[in-house]
């Protein structure tokens, strides 16, 4: 597995006040890629570690909840990328946030079912939704959407690297 590591602020392990764990999913069906859009900004399906929870568990709950699709072990291929983000002073001021986002490759022949959706108020409020892109169009999809939302010059990067690390990967 690769790891990727930003550290523009130059934090050490022993300044981190916060660790946040997500897990995050290129779920393909048929050489097609899931997305997620929440106010024009693109993700994988993914979220954040519950306590005791494993990181395949976090994966397939978030993976229903923001799709409605039940993820089998079986469908879960291999944790293939790390990213790491550390931060200073963030999300706010004293608080030194460690981030470790786990990319999964998840094969699987089912299709998104919004009426088997459990989505934050917030995710409702910026009209989630979630669309196939074909996975060879998909970097340039990303491209194309991020002028559209400033939280795209964050996000959509590290998604690019994603499908790029997979990529060469298989």
């Amino acid at each position: 597995m690769k790891e990727i590591i930003h550290n523009d602020d130059n934090l050490l392990e022993s300044e981190v006040t916060e660790l946040v764990i997500r897990t995050k999913a290129l779920v393909l069906n048929n050489d097609n890629l899931l997305l997620a859009n929440e106010n024009d900004v693109l993700q994988f399906p993914g979220g954040h570690l519950e306590d005791g929870e494993s990181l395949n568990d976090c994966l397939k709950r978030e993976i229903k909840e923001e799709t409605g699709i039940e993820i089998e072990d079986n469908e879960i291929v291999e944790c293939f990328l790390k990213v790491v983000w550390l931060n200073r002073d963030w999300p706010s001021e004293g608080k030194n946030r460690k981030c470790e986002i786990y990319y999964y490759v998840v094969n699987t022949n089912k299709l998104p079912n919004l009426e088997n959706i459990n989505l934050t108020d917030s995710e409702k409020e910026q009209n989630f939704k979630v669309d196939f892109v074909p996975l060879n169009e998909s970097i340039e999809y990303i491209k194309d959407n991020m002028p559209k939302n400033e939280k795209n010059k964050v996000i959509s990067p590290d998604m690019i690297d994603a499908i790029k690390e997979y990529l060469d990967q298989k």
